[in-house]
């Protein structure tokens, strides 16, 4: 090999796992998820974890001993960040959720699901199952799986009682209960001890069926989480709601309104308080039966048959004409009206079910309602980052950790072209997705 070749390696996209102290990436159009337009023809060096280099293509040295991988034609965005999920409660094997499901490894599987479809880290809503194994949150978010998500948690929820709170199918009493300011202000507390950086509420009371968390209560809660360095996220249903907790002091909400069009009083209060942010979590909308099984097909690559079966007979017996939810059109509308007046809008699936998939399907609907594909990008990458100060994460930056996804066509031209994926990486390495398809799709054990 003459001299003049040695220092490098040329790989295609394919032979995205390479060895060696650095790699030298070229060629794709690159969004960094810094609301700059995209880089043609763009370079970047990855040098260990890290990004230390970003440019355009013959800007960026090739270091000694380093690989080359040719992205032409490619699209390079960052790894999407989830700020909102309930993982461990539903085997996706099975579809089925069981208080003896609630695993290590069930968890794990489902941050192997995150990482399959290109989220790098995804925070656990309150809901964790701490009245199966109350240590096996906190430990997870200390690790480093392979071939998984970072996992947070905001530990255990608080709600006007332990039964106040959505658990999915049988009632089991999971957040804690607060129903005097003395008892919120202790419960802030042990969450500190556990070193929770943000706490979740409920406030509503579920369509009347459980006791609301009183003003009084969560303005002591919110008051003595910020005396400790903490924040806190709400879950709101109602305008009313929404308006008491922006004046009261709220870091963010879990939800949009949903009960109604947000007024314009709710708009002049939102405005006096630009930094409280939303993680919009749209519900459910009826796609085209086109669209529906192009999107079951999809999921081929991480469900089992068994599964893919259940939900091809699901969408045979759907009605003809089958619309979207007005609970949809509502948070639709509102989620538009607050991006445009400025609110700070993250990307957060309430994820159960839709495990890691959930992510592309929220940014669909964020730019079906009126956000364009690149502010739809950067709310799962830059901003959701933001939300949860993973300062490492959320752009392609020198300095910043080397998670990102390499597509096979251009996010702007169609925000589903995100589901397109060729190469994730994760810390510098690319996750091994051929191995992870052949796992998560497998039949559950009898």
């Amino acid at each position: 090999m003459p001299l003049v070749a040695a220092a490098f390696v040329c790989l295609s996209a394919n032979q995205a796992r390479v060895a060696g102290p650095a790699v030298l990436f070229e060629g794709a159009r690159l969004l960094a998820g810094d609301a700059r337009g995209p880089i043609e023809n763009s370079a970047f060096l990855v040098e260990g974890y890290k990004f230390t280099r970003v440019g355009k293509k013959g800007d960026v040295r090739l270091p000694a001993g380093a690989a080359r991988v040719d992205l032409s034609g490619k699209t390079v965005i960052p790894a999407l960040i989830d700020i909102h999920n309930h993982l461990g409660w539903t085997d996706q094997r099975t579809n089925t959720a069981s208080k003896q499901n609630y695993t290590r490894a069930l968890v794990i599987d489902h941050l192997q699901r995150y990482a399959y479809y290109g989220v790098a880290a995804t925070l656990s809503m309150g809901l964790d199952r701490w009245d199966v194994d109350a240590e096996l949150p906190y430990q997870l978010r200390n690790e480093i799986i392979p071939n998984a998500a970072r996992f947070l948690t905001v530990g255990r929820g608080i709600a006007a009682t332990p039964m106040a709170g959505p658990v999915a199918d049988y009632r089991l009493g999971v957040p804690y209960g607060a129903q005097t300011e003395a008892e919120g202000r202790a419960l802030v507390h042990d969450l500190h001890a556990r070193k929770v950086e943000m706490i979740k509420i409920w406030v509503d009371d579920r369509l009347n069926t459980v006791p609301k968390l009183q003003v009084n209560v969560y303005e002591a809660i919110i008051n003595e989480a910020h005396k400790n360095g903490m924040r806190v996220v709400a879950h709101i249903f109602n305008l009313e709601d929404g308006k008491q907790l922006l004046k009261s002091g709220i870091d963010g909400f879990a939800h949009g309104v949903r009960d109604r069009d947000v007024d314009d009083e709710y708009m002049r209060i939102l405005k006096q308080h630009p930094k409280v942010w939303e993680g919009p979590n749209l519900p459910p909308r009826t796609i085209s039966a086109a669209d529906a099984t192009a999107e079951i097909t999809w999921l081929t690559e991480t469900l089992p048959p068994s599964q893919i079966r259940r939900m091809r007979g699901e969408l045979a017996r759907r009605p003809p004409g089958a619309a979207s939810t007005d609970l949809f059109a509502i948070q639709c509308r509102n989620l538009k009206r607050v991006h445009d007046a400025g609110m700070i809008i993250g990307l957060g699936t309430d994820a159960n079910v839709d495990i890691g998939w959930g992510a592309h399907t929220e940014l669909a609907d964020m730019v079906f309602c009126g956000l364009t594909p690149a502010e739809a990008i950067v709310a799962g990458t830059r901003t959701s980052a933001e939300i949860l100060k993973l300062d490492d994460l959320g752009t392609i930056a020198p300095g910043k950790s080397a998670d990102f996804i390499i597509l096979d066509a251009n996010p702007l031209d169609d925000i589903t072209n995100t589901r397109k994926i060729n190469r994730v990486y994760q810390r510098g390495s690319a996750i091994d997705r051929a191995a992870l398809s052949r796992s998560l799709s497998a039949e559950a054990a009898n």
